[in-house]
C-alpha cells in the first residue's frame, strides 16, 4: 500500500493511501464520540489527537438493527467519521461532492462498495466525501426541548468539518454539493430547510426522496421509552441503556410501527429550533432560493420493496388492491379514481394485474409525487432546478424489479462492475455508457449547478408549465410531464 503525505487537519494529523492516483482517507472523526452524556445530544468537535492517525480503513458503522447482509462492526463511540477521495493534495480548489447514504434513517453506512468515490473523483476532478451519521432512535429520538434531529446535526457537523478542512485535500469549501438517495435524499431536502446548514453547501442533488411522516414523532419516542420501561422524557435514563438493548428494542419497535402502517418512526421532525417548518413548506417559502437543485426518482421504486417485504403479495386480488389503496387515502372513491387512471394510462397495467398497479401507486405515494412537489416549490425561486426519471431496468429476477429503488446509485458512482452489483445493475456497453453519462451529469452539476454536458441532450430547467424531465436510460431524452395524468390525479392529495 502506497501511503499519502501526512495531512495536518484542525484536529490532528492523518495519513491515507493512494489507489490509481487517487488519494483516499477513511474513518476520519468529525465529532467527539456520541456516548454517555452526549448520547441524544448535538455533536461537538473532536478533541485533537497527538499521533498520526492511520486512515486507510473504514470505521465501524453506526448502531442499527441487523439485516440480511453480512454484519459489519458497529460501535457507537467511533462511528461518526467521514471518508475522502481526492485527485490531488494541492490548492486547486476542486468541487466537493458530499454524499449522505440512505437506509430509511434506520440503517446503512458510508462503507458500501456502491459508494466507492474513486471512479467519480477520477473521472470528474472532484473531491468525494461520504459520511456516517446517527440512525434510528440514536439519531432521531424526539423529546421536546431536550433532543431532536441529532442525525441531521451530525450531517451539519460533517459539513462544518469539510468547510474548515477540505482545502487541505484539494477541495473548495465554497463549492460543495450535497447529494444523497432515499433517506439520504430526504436528508438533503431537510438540510435545505435547516437554518444551521446555511452557507455550508451550495448545490443539492436529491435522489428518490420520500414523503416521511411528521405527524407523531413524540408519540413514537414515548412508545419507544415505554418498551425500555423508562418514563417518557427521561433522557438521563435513556443515556444509560446499554447499546445492545437499544438495538434490540429498535428492531422490535420498527417492526411494530410498520405493522401499524407507520413507516420511518425515527426521521426528521419539526421541533421549532433545528427545523422550523416542514421542508416542502420551507422550499415553497424560498428558504433555499440560492441553491440549484437536481432531483428525481426511479420509475419503479416500489417493485423492489414489494418483493423484499412480502413475497406473497403477488396473490392480491383487485378487491385487495382497492382495500390497500383506500387504507392509504381514507377515501374509497378517490382510490377508485386513482386505480382507473393507472389502468388507463400505464402501458402493460391491466385490471387483473393488481400488483403492478399497487407498485405504481406506492412509487407515487412514497417517492415521485413528493419529489415533483419539491421541484415545483424550488423552481419558483431558483431557475437552476432540474428533474430526472431513471427508467433503466434491473435484469435481476428476470426483470421483475424494473427500475427499482436504489438502482441508480451505482450508475452515479461508476461502481456497476463491483461483484454482486453487476448482477443488479446489468452488464455490457449500454450499462457502462449509461453510467458514464450519469457520472458526467452529476459532475457537471457539481461544477456549475447545471447538469448539461456534451454527452446528453439539452436539458431545460424544470417549471410547473412544461415539467421538462430527463429520462435516464439506454438513451437520454427529455419528456414533458411523464405520467402526467397520474400526477394530475394526485393534485388533490395533501401529504401531512
Amino acid at each position: 500500500m502506497v501511503k499519502t503525505n501526512i495531512i495536518d487537519t484542525r484536529y490532528g494529523r492523518i495519513q491515507g493511501y493512494i489507489e490509481q492516483g487517487i488519494k483516499i482517507f477513511k474513518g476520519i472523526p468529525y465529532t467527539s464520540p456520541p456516548v454517555g452524556d452526549l448520547r441524544f445530544k448535538p455533536p461537538i468537535p473532536p478533541k485533537r489527537w497527538s499521533d498520526v492517525r492511520n486512515t486507510t480503513e473504514f470505521s465501524p458503522i453506526c448502531p442499527q438493527p441487523p439485516n440480511q447482509k453480512e454484519e459489519l462492526e458497529q460501535n457507537e463511540a467511533n462511528c461518526l467519521t467521514l471518508n475522502i477521495w481526492t485527485p490531488e493534495l494541492d490548492n486547486e480548489k476542486r468541487p466537493v461532492m458530499f454524499w449522505i447514504h440512505g437506509g430509511g434513517f434506520e440503517g446503512g453506512s458510508s462503507a458500501s462498495e456502491s459508494y466507492d468515490g474513486l471512479p467519480l473523483s477520477l473521472r470528474g476532478n472532484v473531491v468525494i466525501v461520504c459520511i456516517n451519521y446517527r440512525l434510528g432512535a440514536l439519531g432521531y429520538f424526539y423529546i421536546p426541548g431536550k433532543t431532536a434531529n441529532v442525525g441531521q446535526l451530525d450531517q451539519i457537523a460533517a459539513l462544518q468539518w469539510v468547510h474548515d478542512n477540505i482545502q487541505l485535500f484539494g477541495g473548495d469549501p465554497n463549492n460543495v454539493t450535497i447529494f444523497g438517495e432515499s433517506a439520504g435524499g430526504t436528508a438533503v431536502v431537510t438540510l435545505l430547510a435547516m437554518p444551521d446548514a446555511e452557507g455550508l453547501f451550495h448545490r443539492a442533488i436529491a435522489q428518490s426522496i420520500f414523503s416521511f411522516n411528521l405527524a407523531y414523532p413524540k408519540e413514537g419516542s414515548d412508545n419507544f421509552s415505554s418498551m425500555l420501561k423508562i418514563n417518557p422524557g427521561d433522557i438521563h435514563s435513556l443515556q444509560q441503556v446499554p447499546i445492545d438493548e437499544i438495538k434490540k428494542t429498535t428492531s422490535s419497535f420498527m417492526k411494530e410501527s410498520k405493522l401499524k402502517g407507520r413507516d420511518n418512526p425515527f426521521s426528521p421532525v419539526v421541533d421549532g429550533k433545528t427545523l422550523l417548518e416542514k421542508p416542502l413548506n420551507a422550499l415553497q417559502n424560498g428558504i433555499a432560493k440560492d441553491i440549484p437543485l437536481l432531483i428525481g426518482t426511479n420509475r419503479d421504486e416500489m417493485k423492489y420493496m414489494e418483493e423484499k417485504l412480502n413475497p406473497y403479495i403477488s396473490e392480491i386480488t383487485s378487491e385487495d388492491l382497492l382495500k390497500r389503496i383506500k387504507n392509504y387515502l381514507n377515501d374509497e372513491q378517490y382510490a377508485k379514481n386513482l386505480i382507473n387512471t393507472y389502468i388507463k394510462e400505464r402501458e402493460g397495467i391491466l385490471p387483473n394485474e393488481p400488483l403492478d398497479i399497487l407498485g405504481a401507486f406506492r412509487t407515487d405515494f412514497y417517492f415521485r409525487i413528493f419529489s415533483i412537489r419539491a421541484a415545483e416549490a424550488q423552481s419558483r425561486h431558483q431557475k437552476n432546478t432540474y428533474m430526472y426519471l431513471f427508467t433503466w431496468p434491473s435484469p435481476l429476477m428476470g426483470g421483475k424489479l424494473g427500475s427499482c429503488h436504489a438502482l441508480e446509485i451505482s450508475f452515479v458512482f461508476g461502481t456497476i462492475d463491483k461483484p454482486g452489483t453487476d448482477v443488479f445493475c446489468g452488464k455490457g456497453k449500454d450499462a457502462q455508457a449509461l453510467s458514464e453519462r450519469m457520472m458526467d451529469t452529476w459532475i457537471a452539476f457539481a461544477h456549475s449547478g447545471d447538469p448539461n454536458n456534451k454527452n446528453i441532450p439539452e436539458w431545460p430547467s424544470y417549471d410547473s408549465v412544461n415539467r421538462s424531465t430527463m429520462i435516464l436510460d439506454k438513451e437520454h431524452k427529455i419528456v414533458n410531464d411523464p405520467f402526467g395524468k397520474e400526477r394530475e390525479e394526485w393534485e388533490q392529495y395533501n401529504f401531512r
